[in-house]
This record gives C-alpha cells, structure tokens and sequence, in this order.
C-alpha cells in the first residue's frame, strides 16, 4: 500500500510525474473539466485541527475528478481518545478508498498508514506539509520553467512548512536558504536527511535577513506562531520581527524574485500589505495549486 506521508519517501523521478500530472490536469481542468478518474471513489478526511485550504482543495479535488469527500471533524473521532488509531484506521478503510489526515502529532498520521487498507495522504502534521510543499513546487515550476539550480530563501521560524521545503529542495534540486533566529531552526536530523537525499549543497543558514534574500529566486515565509503554539506567541512576537518580510527587505532582492506564503498569513506580523498584494507576490496563484497538485496525488492514489 502507497502513502503520501513525507516527501522523502518518494523516488524524485515519481514525485516529478506527480508534478507533470498536476500540470496537465490543471490544464485539462481549465480547458473544459477534468475527466472522472476517481468516479466512485471516496476519500475520508480527517481533521484534528481546522483549515480553510487543506479541506476545500480535498474536496473539490475529489469533485473535479468524479469522486467524492467526507469531512469527519474531531468531534466524530477523536484520534487515539475515543478510539484507537489502529481501530479508525481500519474502519475508516472500509467505508472510503483514501484517507487523508491534517493532525498535530506526526506519529498519529504514521500509525493510520500502518493499520489503514487504504492509501493514507498527511494533509499536515507538526512534523512536515508535504502537499502543501508539492503545490510549492508547481508554482516554482509555473513561474520559472524549471526547479534546478533555483535558490528558495525562507525567512521565519523552522517549522513542519520548512521542513517540507527541505525535502522538497532534496528531490528537485533546488536549494533552501533559511534565515532564522537562533532555537527556531531546522534539526540536524532534517538537514542530514536532506544532505543525503540532494546533495551537501541543498541547505544553506545564513543570519542575516538581507544577505539571505540578496540571490533569492524565491522569498518564502509563515506565521511566527502555528496552532498548537499558542502559549508562545508572546514570546514569538518579541523574537521575530527583524525576520519580517517587508517592502524594505525586498529591495535587496532581486527584481525576478516571487514571494510565496502558504496562509493563513498574519499581517503585519511575519509579511506586510505591499509585499503580499504586490506585484511580486503569488500567494494567491500558489494557494490555488493546492486543488492541482492534491489532486495529482489523488488520482495516482486512489485511481490504481
């Protein structure tokens, strides 16, 4: 059984069919409607936390293509409380063809694939975003004809979001610039596993925000404070400034580069007004890609 839990369990040749994928479908999408690959297919989807885009790009991924989603909230399962995850995982499988889980605890998502029939899709955990990272990557692709080679700059706290990027720069052959202050960084794990996977060159730190964003092709950040760590946000709001994104910062950019958002943003806080409606700006483009990419995944999941 094949799961989407992290892009680093991939072969980089299939997640680039995967990309390839999404683009034609988007294509065929916008010439005239997708075809029903996944008619009579049913994809479970459950949510320990809320999100406007991981539940509706599901969805309407699933609709495009004929199939059909469940929203099953916390309140119906209750992830290894009310129920075992081996007992959901296994019930779960027996109603839907897929399932697709946006949960805090990374371990829960990895023991629903070891105990689910069916195709098991990590719509986000604390460990790492990988849909999110694969609707990245088709916006990267979409804007510059190519991943190799790009330098993708992240300005913020090193999160589940970075991570994914990380792994991402690994498969496709870009690099990850982070900028990030000292105790919000990526582990060493992450980075080694990267190392392996890409090549020693697929990771750089550098301190300063204005170093980092001077051969940016990509400038990428995320909220200071993910759910979850609400407690922190105090404390966040007093480390993180000199990292936000602002008109000021993206003057030391290069004039081609784009910024890229994967939402909810605070405004304000970690990006300002004139850079996340500017010109340079394709979070809107890149949050739209999550339907396309997903729904490549969907269908190479679900449709077998």
């Amino acid at each position: 059984m094949q799961h989407f839990l992290s892009l680093l369990d991939w072969p980089a040749e299939e997640l680039r069919r995967l990309i390839d994928e999404a683009v034609f479908l988007k294509r065929e999408y916008q010439t005239g409607g997708n075809r029903p690959a996944l008619q009579g297919k049913s994809l479970g989807m459950v949510f320990q936390k809320p999100s406007l885009r991981t539940r509706v790009s599901f969805e309407m991924a699933m609709q495009h293509v004929g199939g059909y989603a469940l929203y099953i909230g916390p309140q119906e399962i209750g992830l290894g409380k009310r129920e075992s995850i081996a007992d959901v995982a296994r019930v779960l499988g027996g109603y839907v063809q897929g399932i697709m889980a946006r949960v805090f605890d990374h371990e829960h998502v990895i023991q629903l694939a070891e105990w689910s029939p069916v195709s098991v899709i990590n719509g986000l955990s604390d460990y790492n975003h990988p849909c999110q990272a694969m609707a990245d990557v088709l916006t990267m692709q979409e804007e510059f004809g190519q991943l190799q080679g790009l330098n993708l700059t992240y300005i913020g706290d090193g999160n589940n979001v970075t991570r994914s990027l990380l792994f991402a720069a690994a498969k496709f052959g870009f690099r990850l610039t982070l900028c990030a202050p000292e105790g919000y960084r990526l582990d060493d794990e992450s980075i080694q596993k990267a190392k392996a996977a890409g090549g020693v060159d697929v990771y750089r730190l550098v301190e300063d925000p204005t170093e980092a964003v001077r051969d940016a092709d990509v400038i990428y950040t995320d909220t200071w404070t993910s759910m979850g760590q609400e407690e922190e946000a105090e404390k966040r709001r007093k480390v993180f400034p000199p990292y936000q994104v602002n008109y000021q910062l993206m003057t030391h950019a290069p004039k081609h580069a784009i910024v890229m958002h994967c939402l909810p943003a605070h405004r304000g806080e970690e990006i300002t007004d004139p850079v996340a409606d500017g010109p340079q700006s394709r979070l809107f483009p890149q949050a739209a890609n999550r339907l396309h990419a997903q729904k490549s995944i969907l269908v190479r999941l679900l449709g077998r």
